[in-house]
């Protein structure tokens, strides 16, 4: 078949230059822009890559228009219902869904995996009472760089798989220590007997005065939320960790900035956000007046966890936690609870009300993400930490991916410049 090419034409010179066109198993063609430079000696301008193709990935696929989001090809729906985030991890990272001998050998080693040096136990300390959890999370895991530095070849298949285990198994601990920390509580160890979220939800919540039962409607709310939140494709955070990735930096380093990334309030931090808004809101009966905040052009106030960036209909992980987040309410007899009660109204409203449906600002993923987390008993600073667990796993993958990507370059985008002409030196005693 003959490679289809894009004609541009530089009306200023005449010349034109043929763009090859490259397709993916889905999604628009993208115009390969590689020889623009070379051919017509300009670049383009495309602020915040929202129209840029950075890499090309097997990873994760996304329809905003229709709401698809597909993990190595498998609807998001699918996974959430049928499948475990120990399993999807599993298939972010090697790209088929495990056998059970794989599956078994896959959860063994992360199990076994979890706990964290005692010094780095000792680091939580030098960290102020008051310190955010996220903060707390960027700090430790840059630093796992200065204890697995030594004799590892990030490009070696195997040295790989053990820095995917370790992240993935040490992120709860590391999380679970940030929050004890904050409450000023002990750090609790893990425990190889129980899974990946049961595990996590001991850690956080298990003190040494009394025993601790991990409810296991709660473990499965957690592990449908991190199912949800493994991976989002090019998002700002996974192209951070890609972009410092690209440098050839020790790879817990390139996690590190991918965490810090997340922290924004416009990415990992929108569930904080929800919750904070609700606290605003303060009872149902100001919903409406707040709704026409919302409405208006000229308030700032918006609505946070509604409506989504990339879904321009609706979010599909919204759709499948929306039970899960009833579920949970009713079965911690939360439902009654003032901020769920108002929580679950602007639900209805934001659902029923004409401007917001014709806007497309249905509740999205972090809308009920807060309130689960919330409703789980932990403090709202955690919840982008809670996010960053799950991302993990997708940070991971496409650091993987592109470390192992033949067309691998060093991340170096280009500007308009618009600051002060070329110009000479003056002394500082003929300055004016």
């Amino acid at each position: 078949m003959r490679e289809q090419k894009l004609i541009l034409s530089d009306p200023a010179t005449g010349k034109q230059s043929e763009l090859p066109i490259r397709k993916g198993t889905h999604g628009p063609a993208v115009a390969d822009i590689g020889g623009l430079y070379r051919d017509h000696g300009m670049f383009t301008y495309d602020p915040g890559f929202v129209s840029t193709a950075s890499c090309r990935s097997d990873i994760t696929y996304i329809d905003g228009n229709q709401g698809v989001l597909l993990y190595r090809g498998y609807p998001i729906e699918q996974l959430a219902e049928k499948s475990s985030f120990i399993e999807v991890a599993y298939l972010l990272l090697y790209g088929e869904l495990p056998t059970q001998t794989q599956l078994d050998t896959f959860s063994h080693s992360i199990r076994y995996h979890t706990m964290i040096h005692e010094s780095l136990r000792d680091f939580f300390r030098g960290f102020h009472h008051d310190a955010h959890p996220m903060a707390m999370l960027t700090g430790v895991v840059g630093s796992l760089s200065a204890f697995y530095n030594a004799a590892q070849d990030m490009r070696n298949p195997a040295d790989q798989e053990i820095f995917a285990h370790r992240m993935i198994a040490k992120i709860p601990t590391i999380a679970a220590c940030a929050y004890k920390h904050s409450i000023g509580q002990p750090f609790v160890y893990p425990r190889n007997d129980l899974d990946y979220c049961s595990n996590l939800l001991h850690m956080l919540f298990a003190v040494p005065a009394e025993r601790y039962e991990v409810d296991p409607i709660a473990a499965q709310a957690l592990d449908m939320l991190f199912i949800l939140h493994a991976d989002h494709e090019q998002n700002a955070s996974t192209s951070t960790v890609r972009l410092a990735g690209s440098s050839g930096t020790n790879p817990y380093a390139a996690i590190s900035a991918g965490v810090a990334c997340l922290w924004g309030p416009a990415h990992g931090g929108a569930n904080e956000a929800v919750l904070t808004m609700l606290e605003q809101i303060g009872n149902v009966k100001q919903i409406p007046q707040f709704i026409a905040k919302a409405k208006d052009k000229n308030d700032p106030f918006r609505l946070m966890g509604f409506g989504h960036r990339v879904y321009k209909n609706y979010d599909p992980r919204a759709t499948v936690i929306r039970g899960m987040c009833h579920k949970i309410l009713e079965r911690l007899g939360k439902e009654n609870d003032p901020l769920f009660e108002l929580a679950l109204e602007l639900e209805q409203i934001a659902l029923n009300d004409d401007y917001f449906k014709e806007k497309k600002l249905y509740p999205n993923v972090d809308f009920y993400s807060g309130i689960i987390y919330k409703a789980l008993g932990l403090q709202t600073n955690m919840f982008t930490v809670m996010f960053a667990i799950a991302r993990t796993v997708g940070w991971v993958a496409h650091w993987i991916e592109m470390t192992n990507d033949p067309e691998q370059r060093i991340g170096r985008p280009r500007q308009i410049y618009t600051g002060a002409a070329q110009r000479d030196y003056v002394a500082l005693d003929q300055r004016r």
